[in-house]
Order: C-alpha cells, then structure tokens, then sequence
C-alpha cells in the first residue's frame, strides 16, 4: 500500500560525509535525493566543514536540501537510507566515522516520535552544522537566537569548487 501524501510536503534533510571525497559524496547524494520517486529537491546550501562532535575522525562536510514530497515521512526516511547504503554507509558503532549521512530534520509540521522516527529531529537546534546551512536556505525557521547559542561550534562555509 502506497501511503503516499495527496500534497507535497516541505521536508528539510541535512547531509553529512567525513570518509572518501565527501564533497564530491554530499554532491551526489543530493542529486540523488531529487531522483528520489514523487520527490524533487527545491533548495541546496552551500557546503560546509565542521570537526567532528562526539567523534573521531576527518572533518565533515555538511549540508541542508530542502525538498518536496509527496511520500510519507517514512517512505522518505526508507529512501534516504538507500542512498546511505549506497554510498556504503555501514553504522560499526554509535557516530563512527561515515561516508554518508542523511537526517530528516523536519517533515512539514509533522510532530513523531516513534521507534521509526523522531520529528523534528532531537538535536537538530543544537548544532551550528544543521542550523547554518538550514538558515542559508530557509532563514525564517532558525532565529538569530538560535544561531547564537551554537556559535562557539566551528563552522567553515566551503567555496565553491573547492
């Protein structure tokens, strides 16, 4: 059974990579996630480096895409997680280095938390390598107040073509 939404939906996806070239990884899992089925991508953020939070390893690249959806929060969730695998994402232990990670931040004003899925996502506010990025491409849902009480975290908007 399709449990596909009648309208679009507005959902907003972060994506992160810090193994393998991760720009060239968050470039192509974006232009896969507006070959997604019933989902077109409307907004891209520019690239970002952060060092890692509660982790090792290389710095991440970071984004934010804005998509429409007619697919439910799930579906999207499930799609998201293929392009994961694609890129060989493998989860060996709680924020391990990876080559691809996709978050869905917020689903229209879907408010869930289940074992599939918690929306908006729980930390999303918390961290300048989503808020900035999310700010870049939909200022009115990050206030400056928000902005600020992540500032202390580095963040470095990566030129383009770099």
């Amino acid at each position: 059974m399709n449990a596909a939404v009648a309208a679009p939906v507005r959902a907003y996806i972060a994506l992160g990579a810090n193994l393998g070239d991760a720009p060239a990884t968050v470039h192509e899992a974006m232009n896969s996630l507006d070959g997604v089925p019933e989902t077109h991508v409307l907004a891209r953020s520019s690239l970002y480096r952060t060092a890692p939070i509660d982790s090792s390893g290389p710095d991440y690249v970071n984004a934010v895409v804005a998509v429409h959806t007619h697919l439910s929060a799930v579906e999207l969730l499930r799609a998201m997680q293929q392009i994961e695998l694609q890129a060989g994402r493998e989860r060996p232990y709680r924020n391990a280095p990876r080559t691809l990670d996709l978050d869905l931040l917020m689903y229209g004003d879907l408010q869930q938390d289940d074992a599939q899925l918690i929306l908006p996502h729980p930390r999303m506010m918390q961290r300048a390598f989503v808020l900035v990025p999310l700010h870049e491409i939909a200022p009115g849902l990050v206030s400056d107040a928000q902005l600020a009480a992540v500032a202390e975290q580095g963040i470095e908007r990566i030129p383009d073509g770099a």
